[in-house]
């Protein structure tokens, strides 16, 4: 933005703007005399309690604003673009990237590949930290920019480089230094190759990263998404079965490690029990996504495992929270409203829930103890298959409408069909191919209810019951008003 300012778009009624005539259309230019690149600079200048606002008007002229204020009293005012700053792109070509993996023909916004760390911090993005100067290491050490979420993939330089295809790639622990030194949190990502950096490449990044603990707070290992769309890419192989077995094998092996012997020696005790989460002991710190235990075929980590969940945006233990939010929202609706579920005799309800194929077999048994808890109730679950991104691809969040309307017409649906809000765009009711919720139902002639990511709105909707808030836990894009989402 530079001299030109940052254009305001709204002004809050009440507030100190409001109060001294600023307008939406006109810009802030500096705060006490320092030009502002992005929201953390303004964010960290408004915190003093004398202020001086240079403000432009849409007709150019200035006006300096000197402001008397409490320290944690807000100027009141949005701009148009809610980092203040154009985002940073990436400089990778991956060769896991999903993006290089998606058709052509779809919205703009779906092929932004961002890796600014400053949208880790605010909506938590993963980043590579390769596009990254010493300087933006400075701001988030100065701003406390924490947790930062990183993409780390391998801590063997030479392999990064290659995966990345980026020679300045393997830079990467020396950076993570800088932000363990000044005691900077953070999380990790591997997206897992195979033949790449699994096997004993993965375990030489598991016992890298420990060291840096307890600032980096955990890892998830997620195996590699592999669409249709892979003509010209790198040659890619699905994990097998044996092969799933292998990772969760070292994966919790290393936990084990890592609670009993490394917690231990942090405290100085070579025996006795695990020191509390909060006192800054390590936890399981290395986590393996659902995806790995339902390719294994083996029973999920019970919750205590996944450590307060702080992995779930990356697919480590949705199932597990879904299951347990079920299960307490059953009770709770059981014992406050008694047979709330039932329905008239002779009458029932029937619903059906549409989801991806890895979340299928879970869904079923969730809704056989709903219905098995609230009589009257029926749930059919359909797994649908991903004709547009390829049968590889089976997760909700990236089912699109074509492939629900093509799969589900024709069939009994019932009362309701009920979708996850995970195949939607953020705060809209649209799918990845631009086909909105509207268009299902019309085509298949039934209401369609958006569940969100909660257990206790899947009680609700299969039952009928009126939704709980929103909550919007997952997303897959960056959207034209700044929202950055992931798949």
């Amino acid at each position: 933005m530079g001299s030109s300012g940052h254009r305001i778009r709204t002004v809050d009624e009440d507030s100190i703007a409001y109060e001294l005539g600023v307008l939406p259309g006109m810009s802030v230019v500096s705060v006490n005399g320092h030009e502002i690149e992005d929201i953390f600079d303004y964010r960290f200048l408004m915190q003093d309690t004398h202020v001086d606002v240079l403000i432009r008007e849409e007709s150019g002229e200035e006006t300096l604003l000197e402001i008397d204020k409490d320290e944690d009293e807000d100027f009141g005012v949005s701009f148009d673009s809610s980092l203040m700053d154009s985002y940073r792109s990436c400089s990778n070509h991956c060769i896991f990237c999903f993006i290089d993996q998606m058709p052509p023909g779809m919205r703009k916004t779906l092929y932004f590949k961002d890796d600014d760390s400053r949208l880790s911090f605010l909506q938590g993005n993963y980043v590579t930290l390769t596009n990254m100067s010493g300087r933006d290491i400075d701001r988030i050490i100065r701003y406390r920019m924490e947790p930062i979420n990183i993409s780390v993939q391998t801590t063997n330089p030479e392999l990064r480089a290659r995966m990345l295809h980026n020679r300045f790639a393997g830079d990467l622990l020396g950076k993570m230094r800088r932000l363990k030194d000044a005691h900077i949190a953070m999380n990790g990502q591997i997206v897992l190759c195979r033949g790449w950096n699994d096997g004993p490449e993965l375990e030489r990044s598991i016992r890298d990263l420990t060291a840096f603990l307890p600032e980096m707070q955990s890892v998830s290992v997620v195996p590699v998404g592999l669409s249709r769309y892979r003509e010209g890419l790198t040659p890619l192989e699905p994990f097998t079965r044996e092969d799933a077995c292998e990772v969760i094998d070292m994966i919790e092996r290393w936990q084990v490690k890592i609670m009993k012997e490394m917690a231990a020696s942090w405290h100085g005790q070579q025996d006795g029990p695990v020191p509390d989460f909060a006192q800054g002991a390590p936890r399981h710190f290395i986590h393996a996504s659902d995806e790995w235990y339902i390719l294994a075929g083996r029973e999920l980590p019970e919750k205590e495992r996944y450590d307060g969940f702080v992995q779930y945006e990356n697919g480590v233990g949705m199932l597990r929270l879904l299951e347990d939010e079920t299960n307490r929202a059953i009770s709770d609706l059981a014992g406050e409203r008694g047979e709330i579920g039932d329905l008239p005799r002779g009458r029932k309800r029937v619903v059906t829930s549409a989801t991806g194929i890895l979340a299928a077999p879970y869904i079923r048994e969730l809704a056989r103890r709903i219905c098995g808890a609230f009589p009257g109730n029926e749930v059919r679950v359909r797994a649908i298959r991903n004709d547009f991104f390829g049968e590889r691809i089976t997760v909700a969040g990236l089912i699109t409408g074509g492939d629900l309307i093509a799969q589900l017409k024709g069939q009994e649906i019932g009362d309701e069909l009920l979708i996850p809000v995970t195949m939607l765009k953020r705060d809209e009711r649209v799918f990845l191919d631009d086909v909105t919720v509207e268009d299902v139902g019309r085509e298949l002639g039934v209401p369609v209810r958006v569940v969100q990511d909660s257990g206790e709105d899947l009680v609700r909707a299969v039952i009928g019951l009126e939704p709980v808030k929103e909550e919007g836990r997952q997303s897959y894009e960056q959207t034209d008003s700044g929202d950055c989402w992931e798949a």
